[in-house]
């Protein structure tokens, strides 16, 4: 093994470990990977960030942006209307809704349809009385088998179609994946309604969201007293001054009654506080800043809100601004005019002190805002509501047009008359011309840490095939399979590409295990596109995780899941993808071992 190998399988080694480890968000990691074969020399400066400009980053990049376009015109909410006439058995509840976010990312984001229908299965969940554990994760699922069946439906199969180029073959087009994909998704599909579902572990936690935030047993009324050193300063100035954990929800003021008061509103003498905190954290609030404790009366969580007062729940997406940080660090009561009444992470209520909790993709948070604005600051903060919500039911011209402008992209790059990137740019365009989103929501909707992600692994994947280190892995495959049938050499493809899709992102997994994929085939004399494929199907393939993609982070806490659940599911479902995905591969894309 030569030194330059030896550099970029130590660098392989070392983001495949801060993946897992999950301190750092997987662009930083891509980054630091990329600096490591440029400083090494094994890729040119003037070739580093060639990646950024690759046909896959500009693809994935247009399909985001259409994607968002489509949601908009209420599309989507309008099919998921129906899906409230389902009833309550969970054998349906589970078909309706695992096929429809299925059909949906095909053509869409995949956290983008699943993220839509989110709400949707909530609430058939608190109605109908099941737990949301037994339809999230199935939801999370099918947004993945849906991402198998197109080119557009999942960043892994772009990045497939340019490196079958590599292999000296033309890119793969719109559905080419289908034939596989399809027959895959189906199957698993059929699975999960039918027995995957039922292996998910009923945990006792909540079922609905009133149940678990119990805000109203920790909601206090408490009074400024004439004499009292808080005469005459903001509420700010108690919050710092407070060495309790305490969230200041109201103030009571003669007649007058404000929810979600302005940080600098000024306390006078006689003024009362609703304050929500526990017991210690009270008493706290009172010995060291001198309020006075007001009678005691039922304040009942309608005392949160008002007409224009709204509490709600709502899911911190990933690449949301609050990841990582604590609410000290965002200043949400400053710069947002929101309160954080209470942070739940797998399906428990948080007890430490607020201030303290960093939060994490997946943590459900209860917030109390202005109606009129907390719409607007959701989006900004990268959260999804989880409470009930109208449905937009669109108007049928726009729906129309977004669809036509859809279809049309999608037949340009089917037939070969326009390149699948060029397709999806001009839709993307057609959508913001069209009035289907602002230019601003076009730029909100691009997963920037993806497109960086992708930038960065291009020509590190690239590094591993140019030292000769793709092919070193492919001569031990080789090894291995020489003496096998051909069917079960790709299968050990499809599963290497599985085991590290369930460890790192999907992109991340299709650039690493494309080249070796190629020189499998290469060593083989066959042609590259069953083995391609293969990863294609594995890549999309992270059921044992919640770190393997977003959709399965994004549920991990609304559904109240521990790290170790989702493989009860997830296992038996990569064995029977496994089993009928390589017959598919072998009957749609033949080796032809030996014939190249």
């Amino acid at each position: 093994m030569s030194l330059e190998q030896l550099i970029v399988f130590g660098t392989l080694g070392l983001v495949l470990g801060l993946f897992i480890w999950g301190r750092w968000r997987y662009d930083i990691v891509a980054l630091l990977a990329l600096l490591i074969v440029t400083v090494t020399g094994i890729v040119s400066g003037g070739a580093a960030f060639a990646g950024f400009g690759h046909p896959a980053i500009i693809t994935v990049a247009a399909v985001l942006v259409v994607s968002r376009g489509l949601q908009n015109a209420g599309l989507v909410d309008r099919i998921a209307a129906w899906m409230t006439r389902v009833g309550d058995c969970p054998t349906l509840q589970v078909a309706a809704l695992a096929g429809l976010v299925t059909v949906c990312s095909a053509f869409m984001n995949n956290v983008g349809a699943l993220g839509l229908l989110m709400p949707v299965a909530l609430r058939m969940a608190y109605k109908s009385g099941n737990s949301p554990a037994l339809l999230l994760m199935p939801l999370a699922f099918g947004s993945l088998l849906g991402g198998m069946t197109t080119l557009i439906g999942t960043p892994p199969n772009v990045i497939i179609a340019t490196f079958r180029v590599e292999a000296g073959e033309s890119p793969f087009r719109m559905f080419d994946f289908a034939p596989v994909g399809v027959g895959v998704a189906l199957t698993g599909l059929v699975f999960i309604a039918l027995l995957g579902w039922r292996l998910i572990p009923r945990r006792q936690g909540p079922a609905a969201p009133q149940e678990l935030f119990q805000i109203a047993e920790y909601l206090t009324e408490v009074r400024v007293p004439q004499d009292s050193q808080l005469v005459g300063k903001s509420l700010r100035d108690l919050e710092l001054t407070a060495e309790a954990d305490v969230n200041i929800v109201g103030l009571v003021r003669g007649q007058r009654r404000l929810l979600v008061p302005s940080s600098f509103e000024i306390m006078w003498p006689g003024d009362i506080l609703i304050v929500e905190a526990d017991p210690e954290a009270l008493k706290t609030l009172v010995d060291t800043v001198g309020l006075e404790l007001v009678a005691s009366q039922d304040l009942g969580e309608e005392a949160l809100g008002s007409e224009d007062v709204s509490v709600l729940e709502a899911v911190i997406m990933p690449n949301s601004v609050m990841e990582g940080r604590t609410v000290i660090d965002l200043n949400l009561r400053w710069r947002y005019g929101v309160n954080l009444l209470a942070v739940a992470r797998q399906g428990a209520r948080l007890r430490e002190r607020l201030k303290n909790v960093r939060f994490r993709v997946g943590d459900v948070v209860l917030l109390q805002g202005r109606t009129a604005t907390l719409p607007e600051v959701l989006p900004i903060l990268g959260c999804l509501p989880l409470a009930e919500r109208g449905v937009r039911l669109g108007q049928p011209r726009r729906i129309a047009l977004s669809t036509g402008i859809f279809g049309g992209a999608l037949a340009l790059s089917a037939t070969g008359v326009l390149p699948v990137q060029i397709a999806f740019v001009g839709a993307a365009a057609a959508m913001v011309l069209a009035g289907m989103l602002s230019l601003r929501e076009a730029y909100e909707s691009v997963d920037w840490p993806i497109l960086v992600l992708l930038g960065a692994m291009i020509p590190v994947g690239q590094a591993l095939e140019s030292t000769g280190g793709a092919q070193l892995i492919a001569d031990q495959i080789l090894e291995l399979g020489r003496q096998l049938p051909a069917g079960l050499t790709l299968a050990v493809v499809l599963v290497g590409a599985m085991f590290l899709s369930d460890l790192v992102n999907n992109a991340a997994a299709a650039v690493l295990m494309a080249p070796i994929a190629i020189g499998v085939a290469q060593g083989l004399g066959a042609s590259p596109d069953p083995f391609l494929m293969a990863v294609a199907i594995g890549a999309s393939c992270a059921f044992l995780t919640p770190i393997g993609h977003q959709s399965n982070t994004l549920v991990l806490g609304p559904g109240g899941y521990r790290f170790g659940d989702y493989w009860r599911m997830g296992l038996p479902l990569e064995i029977l993808i496994t089993i009928v995905a390589i017959p598919l591969l072998l009957w749609f894309w033949p080796p032809g071992i030996g014939a190249h």
